[in-house]
């Protein structure tokens, strides 16, 4: 007696098989995506504080306060945690000849929102896994005279 082979199933299962795979990768592309812009946010705020801090004398915390207001309209949701630092002793070096400058640096604690519990899943038991990222944005500009 000839056995039937029946197919009736099988999409079903290449199917069951293959969705989490194409929605992890479109899930990575959008939260890649999101660090990038977040990282381009960053990287203007700290440009920005630079700007306000190469003038003669500027007013105290006015450089981290330019750079936190512009984290905040780029609508970054931990920009209270951000670490800014603003070194007024910096130099450039511009044909053999040391000029000051002002340096501006942005430290933003960055969660992937969906890439974080998929990471934690796969790798279960790491205390440090999924953790927030620290993204690291500087400017430094000349100081006016």
């Amino acid at each position: 007696m000839a056995r039937l082979r029946r197919e009736n199933g099988q999409a079903l299962v290449e199917t069951a098989l293959v969705i989490p795979i194409l929605l992890l990768i479109a899930v990575g592309i959008f939260e890649f995506g999101r660090a990038y812009q977040t990282w381009q946010i960053l990287t203007n705020a700290a440009r920005e504080g630079a700007r306000v801090a190469v003038v003669p004398s500027p007013d105290p915390g006015t450089p981290e306060a330019v750079a936190r207001k512009y984290m905040q309209d780029g609508q970054l949701p931990k920009y209270a945690a951000a670490v800014i630092t603003v070194n007024r002793d910096a130099s450039i070096i511009v044909n053999g000849r040391a000029i000051p400058a002002s340096q501006v640096t942005v430290d933003y604690p960055f969660d992937f929102i969906m890439l974080k519990p998929v990471a934690r899943l796969i790798k279960g038991g790491s205390d440090t896994l999924g953790d927030s990222l620290v993204m690291h944005a500087a400017a430094m500009m000349r100081n006016e005279q």
